[in-house]
């Protein structure tokens, strides 16, 4: 090979510019103005339309109505690609490459047809080097309405069950696209991932699969080790040109080794090992660091470079112990053998629109979950597989993934063409996501196999296939060929068998949804799930989100736009059926708002505190929902503007390393409370446990002082006395118990049937760099007091909520607000809010 002819590297060129939209049908309302729309790749059908002007915002009011016609559309993107002489020759071979086209798509460059397309969640790669011409090349996408597509494949399929008003199930699109009981229902089309030419000559890494593994027996199980011998695994695929018959020299290096294999002639798979002798562990968030080392394979022709991958991996044992126990069946995650309790949460697209999530919301919404002590997040499977960027961030900060794949709540047919697309989008975004440390877990659907018992689907399916095939044989095989090292669960609930209910409490995960929608949250106490990888409490968004997003005049919790913007199905009944009970309804819509918001954190707060107090028989918590992809009413911690509700505070307390709780235990005969004392810290939890009973004015009744000593990743469990938990004045008196720095409280009465008082509350704000320090001090008891920042400055972020303060004691909230702030609105009783103003006020 000679120097003028030597191959050149693959290069790659964005094809983001120059992009237009156009309706394909004359039927559309407003079709003349539908041509050539400015438009915007990555992006969609909406958000070009409302970037134009051409719609409202589909988040805003009962817009979403107003926009069904989009998805019954259909739709073309258009561009001009240049190309030169000079570029045609550089390269033997040109390929357009896009990673991700929402969903129904034909793509023609020059009049040519390059092929067709029905599954949003796959890359997909065309051989353009016939096609493209010196000058202008003219490239089209043309995107077939996705809710006519789904509605002809159900019947081309077969009626399967699924739980919406589209057949989602009948097309690989983003199952929440067409709406769910907190999403708006948008169907749209669009270039969703980027787009780009590649060039390449000789040869191209076509598959890169990365498995950074830790020696067999490396590891001891002990809490101080953080060194161990790794090694890191390379299995390629490679694609040749015609001529690209040379032997070829495939190279990786990663934590300052360096092997380097051959790939003979005319092979087209090579496997390269590099053996690293001593790495550092990769370890969750408050367990250790999370070191990550760079791999660099490279793919040479002789002396010249013809293509290179790169991967972030670390360096973990993790394995999922499903195994009997006197309790039925564990479930629980071992990292680098230790034992994790999950603090998780479920996540699904942080937007309706997933292109509009960039990597600095990604940042935000994980750093928000690590706020509220999340080592956890769990990839729903109505949504999609996220971003490069979102398993990148969870490999830097410790977060934990559980990934589904992408079945939810529905029935899916086995036969073609749809096997073949679910084939191909897990052999592409398995290999894409393999390699991440935050991964620890594949889970094959969402409440499937569940919902084949339990929802009625056998006697309606009639003996056609419903995804049991998927989720026992196609996915396992191809994680075995692909992802070996790594755990799988068929579905979310899992009990471990087919022969045991999927959601029994005693045997693996289960989900519990019986306490919001029929009984209510103290009933989270009846149960001891082994692990509870899914429940929750409906609350409103914040107040700015919820007055932007909705302009009813009046506002009301039965307003025109505040029932769109409540999907559950009898949402609202069940908002108040939860609350009632505990607090008084208000009829003043601020008023609502509050106590909605406290009602949903107070409930998931009862249900975590209980599941922690029980481990490590239970191993897991992982709540419904952190993020929400709109403005609206859901069981998220975080609203669709990006701002923490009261919940996420809730779990910030509740989530903490070390946790004290009172909980009833009914296996005490004559002590029927008791202090758990949850220790998930990495040190020894010593001291005095002081248990007292109060008069809410302060005054201690009775008390006991109990010597504490609560190993690292351990819990303890210490009954209160009979004469300190019994009560005469159950509406006027609180337990309280106290070990160190960590304080409980149990009230013996519900809030609404207390005798709670009207706090003359001093409160002392300071203006500081970033914003504003408050400080607050009662004379009376206050329960659940909550600074609400953004109803004096959408942007303004507290550190804290929730704080109850016995007679006398003060808190400082700290408030963060990037532009100047109102200090005096912050004492306002609106923004200033707890509990004790929804009895004292509300009953009056």
């Amino acid at each position: 090979m000679t120097e003028q002819h030597a191959p050149r590297p693959l290069v790659a060129r964005e094809v983001h510019e120059g992009w237009t939209l156009s309706v394909a049908q004359a039927a559309a309302p407003q079709a003349a103005d539908l041509v050539g729309v400015p438009a915007t790749v990555p992006g969609s059908v909406h958000t070009d339309l409302l970037a134009a002007g051409l719609i409202p915002d589909p988040y805003l009011d009962d817009n979403e109505g107003l926009l069904g016609w989009i998805g019954r559309c259909d739709w073309e993107y258009r561009t001009t690609l240049g190309w030169t002489a000079e570029e045609a020759a550089a390269h033997e071979r040109h390929d357009l490459v896009f990673d991700g086209l929402d969903t129904v798509a034909e793509v023609r460059l020059n009049g040519q047809v390059l092929g067709s397309t029905a599954n949003m969640h796959r890359t997909y790669r065309f051989d353009v080097s016939g096609a493209l011409r010196v000058g202008d090349n003219d490239l089209v996408v043309r995107f077939a309405s996705p809710v006519r597509h789904a509605d002809r494949q159900s019947l081309a399929l077969g009626y399967r069950p699924q739980v919406n008003k589209h057949p989602f199930n009948a097309i690989r699109k983003m199952a929440c696209s067409f709406g769910w009981d907190w999403g708006l229902d948008t169907a749209t089309s669009g270039i969703w991932r980027p787009v780009r030419l590649e060039s390449w000559s000789v040869a191209r890494l076509s598959v890169v699969r990365v498995e950074a593994s830790v020696e067999d027996g490396a590891l001891d199980g002990g809490p101080g080790q953080t060194l161990a011998p790794g090694r890191v695994r390379v299995q390629v695929e490679v694609e040749r040109t015609a001529s690209g018959t040379d032997a070829l020299r495939l190279g990786v290096q990663v934590a300052g080794a360096q092997t380097v294999v051959e790939v003979t002639q005319g092979e087209t798979s090579a496997t390269v090992d590099v053996v690293v002798p001593a790495v550092a562990l990769w370890w969750p968030q408050g367990y250790g660091d999370q070191p990550l080392h760079d791999v660099e394979a490279t793919l040479a022709c002789g002396t010249y470079r013809l293509d290179r991958a790169h991967r972030r991996v670390g360096f973990r044992t993790v394995r999922l112990e499903m195994e009997p126990d006197e309790h039925g069946t564990s479930f629980r995650f071992v990292v680098n053998g230790r034992p994790v309790f999950v603090r998780g949460a479920n996540w699904i697209p942080d937007d309706a629109f997933p292109h509009r999530v960039t990597r600095e919301r990604y940042a935000a919404r994980i750093a928000q979950a690590q706020t509220a002590n999340i080592n956890l997040l769990r990839v729903w499977g109505g949504g999609i597989y996220e971003a490069d960027d979102f398993y990148d961030l969870c490999d830097e900060r410790g977060i934990l993934t559980w990934q589904d794949f992408l079945f939810a709540c529905a029935a899916y047919a086995e036969e073609e063409p749809l096997r073949g697309e679910v084939e191909a989008e897990v052999r592409d975004n398995v290999v894409r996501l393999a390699h991440h440390a935050s991964l620890v877990l594949w889970n094959g659907s969402n409440e499937n196999i569940w919902g084949y018992q339990d929802w009625g689907w056998e006697k309606r399916l009639d003996g056609r296939t419903w995804g049991l095939g998927y989720y026992t044989e196609l996915l396992p095989q191809l994680l075995a060929e692909l992802d070996p090292a790594r755990d799988y669960t068929p579905s979310s609930p899992w009990s471990g068998s087919l022969d045991v209910y999927p959601n029994d409490p005693a045997h693996g995960s289960m989900h519990s949804w019986e306490l919001w929608n029929r009984q209510d949250y103290p009933h989270y106490r009846d149960v001891v799930p082994r692990f509870l990888a899914e429940f929750g409490w409906q609350g409103p968004p914040t107040w700015s989100t919820l007055t932007r997003a909705i302009s009813d005049d009046p506002l009301t919790p039965e307003s025109p736009g505040m029932l769109v913007h409540q999907k559950a199905m009898q949402g609202n009944d069940k908002l108040v059926d939860g609350l009632v009970a505990h607090l008084p309804l208000p009829d003043d819509m601020e008023d609502w708002h509050w106590a909605m918001s406290l009602n949903q954190a107070t409930a998931v707060r009862v249900a975590v505190e209980h599941l922690r107090s029980w481990s490590p028989v239970c191993m897991g918590s992982v709540v419904w929902q952190l993020n929400d992809c709109w403005p609206v009413t859901s069981w998220s911690a975080v609203d669709g503007d990006g701002h923490a509700k009261p919940l996420l505070y809730a779990l910030k307390h509740a989530y903490a390393d070390r946790l004290v709780t009172i909980q009833p235990r009914d296996d005490q005969p004559g002590m029927p409370l008791a202090v758990a004392v949850v220790n998930d810290s990495g040190e020894a939890w010593t001291g005095d446990l002081v248990i007292r009973r109060l008069r809410f004015d302060g005054v201690e009744l009775q008390g006991v002082k109990v010597p504490v000593e609560v190993g690292a990743r351990a819990t303890a469990t210490v009954p209160v006395p009979p004469d300190v938990a019994a009560t005469d004045t159950p509406t006027g008196e609180v337990l309280v118990a106290t070990l160190g720095a960590e304080r409980a409280t149990w009230f013996f009465a519900e809030p609404r049937d207390s005798a709670l008082e009207t706090p003359g509350l001093v409160v002392e704000p300071v203006r500081t760099a970033t914003g504003a320090r408050v400080r607050v001090t009662t004379d009376v008891l206050v329960q659940d007091l909550a600074l609400l920042a953004d109803k004096v400055a959408p942007d303004a972020v507290v550190d804290d909520m929730l704080v109850t303060l016995l007679p006398g004691e003060s808190v400082t909230f700290e408030v963060t607000c990037p532009g100047e702030i109102d200090l005096a609105a912050l004492a306002d009783p609106r923004v200033l809010r707890h509990a004790n103003q929804l009895v004292t006020e509300v009953t009056r």
